[in-house]
């Protein structure tokens, strides 16, 4: 190609990109909005934030907001508001038609699964077949299996004790919800509490799937390239994945042939309808064919695994992490336990937890700072134009808000960074309804589909540890636990949430 044809190539790639650039600036729809004008104009400022710098432009967009206001334009597609009573306007229920970002979706590296899926009717149909599965009712009958595997890691405090051995917590913790998880949804229990170091090959998926997120949402060609890895190779390059796909394969294949023992086709007859697994509902066969495939429920397996082993567990680290470094909030928390488990090793149904105040505001302080997914979650009103303020966010914009933001405002919860259960006790007595500002599963029509056993998780773990032990901090401060990069999920300074201890003593009374 001659220099004349590039240079002339180049020149009209400027243009374009000059004229884009005008356009964006001050004919968009959205060029009213407040914000930078370089996020206005171009997706570089964010890239440059969470690609380069590793997870830091969801901090930009909090100093935005401190410049601009409660709504900013961060990108030339997209509003972020911080505005906790709007957050319900953006994660609308489900009688308000809301799409996600198929720019977004790309960060979970899962397209199939219900969190990666864009349309409002099409995730509608995903969630509705899980939907009783993990309703409370179903999480209180299966209540036996999770207090056997909060048991079990009650027991393994009691052998660390005796070793005087550091323990790191996040390890325990997530062993016990992956355990709960995998037995939960498939009905084999990986057995990670077992484990003596607490071996944890779903939390090494986590890991290795925020490494990309990012990068996925930029490059989707990547993301796709991954996909198209033999598990050979995958065993290499992400060791934990594959051997989660490998498992999920060996359960859909036994799911295929106990189908075909009872006589019955994935393709045609109706099965029965008593089931036990997530497999036995997304592959029967009243399922349309294309939405019970081997990469379909895969995608959705790892989703679930993962969010049911990661936030549960962080969300229990940071409780943990507070009992220890202010023994005051264990002191109440144990006399308050007492009433319902006068011994230390009683065990107490969820349902009873859930009437002691001081618990509840334990389990809802840990929620509140561990956030969940801390990455902006945007939703799209695909056809209506919706009014914030004097601000008019048209039809088809991504709009989002962020659990990090919305759990950190000052007016909703004064002295945001302080570990406080009774401001929940306050806010109760005051008659405000403070639990519609906790986001760490969302709102709406795409709420968490795992909330209802991740409560019963919180709680019955926290009151028999509680109830039972003493522990001591080590090499562990606050400043270890403050998110420094968004990854999806908070990441800080040592990398993942780390938090190490030492279980000093055994409740006898």
């Amino acid at each position: 190609m001659e220099t004349q044809t590039l240079w002339g190539i180049l020149l009209a790639f400027s243009v374009y990109q000059f004229f884009k650039t005008i356009y964006r600036l001050y004919f968009h729809p959205l060029s009213k909005i407040p914000g930078p004008r370089l996020t206005a104009a171009t997706h570089l400022y964010e890239f440059y934030y969470d690609v380069i710098l590793g997870g830091k432009f969801l901090f930009q967009i909090e100093k935005m907001h401190q410049t601009y206001g409660p709504i900013v334009r961060i990108n030339p597609r997209e509003v972020h508001i911080s505005d906790p009573t709007f957050y319900d306007e953006i994660y609308a229920s489900s009688t308000v038609k809301r799409d996600k970002d198929p720019h977004l979706v790309r960060i979970f590296g899962a397209p199939f699964s219900m969190v990666g899926t864009v349309g409002h009717e099409h995730h509608r149909f995903r969630r509705s077949l899980l939907n009783n599965f993990f309703s409370k009712r179903s999480v209180l009958e299966l209540s036996p299996l999770v207090t056997e595997r909060v048991q079990k890691l009650m027991e393994r405090f009691e052998g660390l004790h005796r070793s005087n051995a550091v323990v790191s917590l996040d390890d325990a913790f997530s062993a016990l919800t992956a355990d709960v998880i995998t037995a939960y949804c498939y009905g084999k229990c990986w057995m990670f509490l077992e484990d003596e170091s607490f071996r944890n090959d779903i939390r090494k998926t986590v890991s290795d799937m925020t490494s990309y997120m990012h990068i996925n949402r930029f490059f989707p060609l990547v993301l796709s390239a991954m996909r198209a890895i033999p598990l050979w190779l995958l065993a290499v390059l992400q060791p934990g994945k594959s051997s989660l796909l490998k498992f999920q394969e060996d359960i859909f294949k036994e799911t295929v042939d106990s189908v075909r023992d009872r006589g019955k086709s994935l393709s045609g007859e109706k099965s029965n309808p008593a089931r036990s697994t997530i497999y036995d509902k997304l592959s029967d066969p009243s399922v349309p064919p294309e939405e019970r495939t081997l990469q379909r429920i895969q995608d959705e397996g790892v989703i679930l695994l993962s969010a049911g082993t990661e936030t549960t567990g962080r969300a229990l680290c940071m409780a943990a992490f507070h009992l220890a470094y202010d023994k005051s909030i264990t002191n109440r928390l144990r006399d308050e336990l007492r009433q319902v488990m006068p011994r230390p090793t009683d065990t107490v149904s969820w349902t009873e937890l859930e009437k002691l105040p001081y618990l509840n505001g334990v389990v809802y302080e840990a929620l509140r700072l561990s956030y969940g997914l801390i990455i902006r979650l945007p939703r799209i009103s695909p056809t209506d134009a919706l009014q914030y303020k004097d601000h008019i966010i048209p039809p088809g914009t991504p709009m989002s808000s962020s659990s990090y933001i919305v759990h950190r405002d000052e007016s909703i919860f004064p002295n945001a960074d302080k570990f406080d259960p009774e401001r929940w006790i306050r806010a109760k007595n005051e008659g405000k309804n403070l639990s519609r500002y906790l986001v760490s599963f969302t709102r709406g029509s795409r709420t968490c589909i795992g909330m209802n056993l991740a409560y019963m998780e919180l709680y019955l773990t926290l009151a028999s540890f509680v109830r039972r032990f003493d522990i001591e901090l080590h090499d562990t401060t606050p400043e270890d636990l403050r998110f420094t990069h968004d990854l999806g999920i908070g990441f800080t300074r040592r990398g993942d949430m780390q938090v190490y201890a030492k279980v000093t003593g055994v409740v006898e009374n």
